[in-house]
């Protein structure tokens, strides 16, 4: 517990326990895809093999929204949503930025050691 309070989690958790919209969730993930730099590229050699007068052109001029981070991508009711890292951490009530604390108790004699050891690696000892 003192590693979610030093990072200052405790109302994300909060809100993990809260009320879940179980068909919302479902609608939106099923129609889900990631948008990245790949999938950009995409975008935009799309359009120029539709144009051909379009390549070279910046995605502005092609009428493409800029590409500004990775995102998760879906509509629900035919609205679209654009969830990105931003967007999480204003959610859950944390700087976009981060942070780290490593003024933590020794990390190595964790009891959390033997069950990631296991689930990582099917095995109970340490770097097998």
């Amino acid at each position: 517990m003192e590693y979610y309070e030093a990072q200052d989690l405790g109302h994300y958790f909060s809100m993990l326990n809260g009320p879940t919209y179980e068909s919302l969730v479902k609608h939106l993930w099923v129609r889900a895809s990631v948008y990245d730099k790949h999938a950009a590229k995409l975008e935009e050699d799309q359009k120029v093999l539709i144009d051909p007068s379009l390549e070279g052109k910046t995605r502005e001029e092609m009428g493409l929204e800029p590409f500004v981070a990775t995102e998760i991508r879906s509509s629900i009711m035919g609205v679209p949503v654009f969830i990105n890292q931003e967007i999480i951490a204003y959610v859950i009530g944390r700087a976009f930025e981060g942070n780290y604390k490593d003024w933590l108790d020794n990390n190595k004699k964790t009891p959390w050691n033997n069950l990631v050891n296991e689930t990582m690696f099917n095995n109970k000892k340490k770097g097998s």
